[in-house]
């Protein structure tokens, strides 16, 4: 399991400095930084009082499914192991927005511009 884990590690460290050697800085940034802004974007919406608590309670799920050792599709399995996170990410994101709004998503964001027009995309919010 632990070297499941370091093989994506690298594999994801190598696709950032490829990106950094192509001189793409911005985007080796935005993907280096994606998982933790969403866990970060996660927390955030947690603890925001404007968030109604039967759409907390999918993050707080979501947040429990990430941290489990146990998933779906287990994460040694490369692209379809991160895949069902990714997934289960968007579909948290689209119920939260389809109530709240796209707005929260953005005030709470901690990431560069391009990556919330990602998760914006994947909720199924208008990005503008």
């Amino acid at each position: 399991m632990i070297t499941a884990a370091l093989i994506v590690v690298g594999l994801y460290a190598a696709f950032v400095l490829a990106l950094m050697a192509a001189g793409r800085r911005s985007q080796a940034r935005a993907v280096a930084g994606f998982v933790p802004d969403c866990i970060v974007l996660i927390k955030r919406l947690i603890a925001d009082g404007r968030v109604p608590r039967s759409r907390k309670l999918p993050l707080v799920l979501l947040t429990g499914y990430l941290l489990s050792p146990i998933d779906l599709v287990p994460d040694f399995i490369p692209v379809a192991g991160q895949l069902d996170d990714a997934i289960l990410v968007a579909l948290a994101l689209r119920f939260l927005t389809r109530s709240s709004g796209p707005d929260l998503v953005r005030e709470h964001w901690p990431g560069p511009p391009e990556s919330l027009r990602t998760v914006l995309r994947l909720a199924g919010a208008p990005s503008t």
